[in-house]
């Protein structure tokens, strides 16, 4: 070999020892990596157009969960019961239920029996006082065991939040009506008396 020959080989040599191991890696195409038509190489999933790889999927998501929880209930919840007492309620005037008076007079009953009367029940009771004698009704137990809607005497409207005792200073009529509401038995009596005829009896069922 001649001495030309052998500084050519060296040279060789000295050029494959010098290429960066980043180029020599690249010469070598990578097996995972798809053949996209033109020859290119594509690794992995390819991105959507105008994003990032799964950046506009997981936003679409996002805007999808916004959209289900903005979104108005259309349930709705309706209170039902035993009664329908149409469109002007309980307190309509063809739901109530007229009782007997109750008589305020000297040496006479109050009531001519017990009243039996049901829970939810809308009713309208007269006090009639004859004058002869300053008498009164009592009875806290059986007010606190109704809702009073009014009480009316002569022209005036009382709509009071509770009653103890009713008391007649003269002649006159009081109008109680009431929405029974606690079932038991109740009295109304006139007070410090001890006889049975001096008190009416309610029962509410």
């Amino acid at each position: 070999m001649t001495t030309l020959t052998k500084l050519m080989s060296g040279a060789a040599l000295a050029l494959i020892l010098a290429v960066p191991a980043t180029a020599q890696d690249a010469a070598v195409p990578d097996a995972s990596a798809e053949q996209a038509p033109g020859g290119d190489a594509v690794v992995g999933e390819p991105a959507e157009a105008g994003t990032q790889s799964g950046e506009a999927v997981e936003a679409d998501e996002d805007d999808d969960d916004e959209e289900e929880e903005e979104a108005p209930s259309e349930e709705t919840y309706d209170a039902t019961g035993m009664f329908d007492y149409g469109f002007s309620g309980l307190l309509a005037r063809e739901n109530r239920t007229d009782l007997a008076p109750l008589t305020l007079a000297s040496g006479q009953p109050v009531a001519g029996g017990e009243y039996t009367i049901k829970s939810g029940g809308y009713y309208r009771i007269n006090i009639v006082a004859d004058g002869s004698q300053e008498l009164a009704l009592s009875g806290g137990d059986f007010f606190r065991a109704i809702w009073i809607n009014e009480i009316v005497i002569g022209d005036t409207e009382i709509r009071p939040m509770g009653v103890h005792s009713i008391e007649f200073d003269a002649d006159g009529t009081a109008v109680l009506s009431f929405v029974a509401v606690l079932p038991g038995r109740y009295t109304l009596s006139v007070p410090g008396s001890s006889g049975d005829s001096l008190q009416a009896v309610f029962n509410i069922q």
